[in-house]
């Protein structure tokens, strides 16, 4: 089976056993948001497991963060692509990955799943709120001041993380470990589906 396949199988097992069906980032309503970098302190990768638990647990954080770019978009007319800024990110992390040794294809390959992924959250609920008005965000954060200084912090320990996990990526063993993290992280994060799919979406490029 290929990567990718295998990713896709896992993740529709992880959706299925997910016990709470709710993103615990997520304002809607009069849910208050929950901040990532006030309650998650991540430790120091020390092992090639715990450093691919890293990875997975810093693209969970910043795959949290898509609800508050919905959420600053929702009712704007503001499209969920955003060529120019996808592209400033993915240059600037090649520009990043120099400095801890990093092959700049791997982390532009990581982004760019990282990026899609975002996206399929923020389509998913985008159609949710349009189904569901009382589910809507009930504020509008600010994408410059508010949300793109965290997912700057979530850069820096994605790009960490892949520098700590080394060659190992290219070993048989690091599909499995790096799966079994994304589905521990699914579940402290309490991803609803849609979230735990995005987050099988953002990992394959990794090993």
């Amino acid at each position: 089976m290929r990567t990718r396949e295998r990713w896709t199988a896992v993740a529709v097992a992880a959706t299925l056993a997910a016990a709470t069906p709710m993103c615990a980032q997520a304002s809607f309503g009069a849910t208050p948001v929950r901040t990532v970098e006030a309650t998650r302190t991540p430790p120091p990768p020390s092992a090639r497991t715990s450093a691919l638990t890293a990875v997975a647990r810093a693209s969970a954080d910043r795959l949290a963060l898509a609800d508050l770019v919905a959420a600053a978009k929702y009712g704007t007319g503001e499209p969920i692509s955003d060529p120019a800024r996808e592209r400033a990110v993915l240059d600037d992390v090649a520009e990043r990955s120099a400095a801890r040794g990093l092959d700049r294809h791997l982390t532009t390959a990581v982004f760019r799943d990282q990026i899609e992924a975002s996206k399929d959250v923020q389509r998913g609920l985008f159609a949710r709120w349009a189904r569901n008005p009382s589910e809507r965000p009930t504020r509008r954060p600010d994408l410059v001041e508010e949300v793109r200084p965290r997912l700057d912090r979530i850069t820096v320990r994605l790009l960490d993380g892949l520098a700590s996990v080394g060659q190992p990526r290219a070993r048989l063993s690091c599909v499995p470990r790096l799966m079994a993290g994304a589905v521990r992280e699914a579940g402290e994060h309490r991803f609803d589906g849609l979230h735990t799919r995005a987050l099988f979406r953002a990992l394959p490029s990794v090993c």
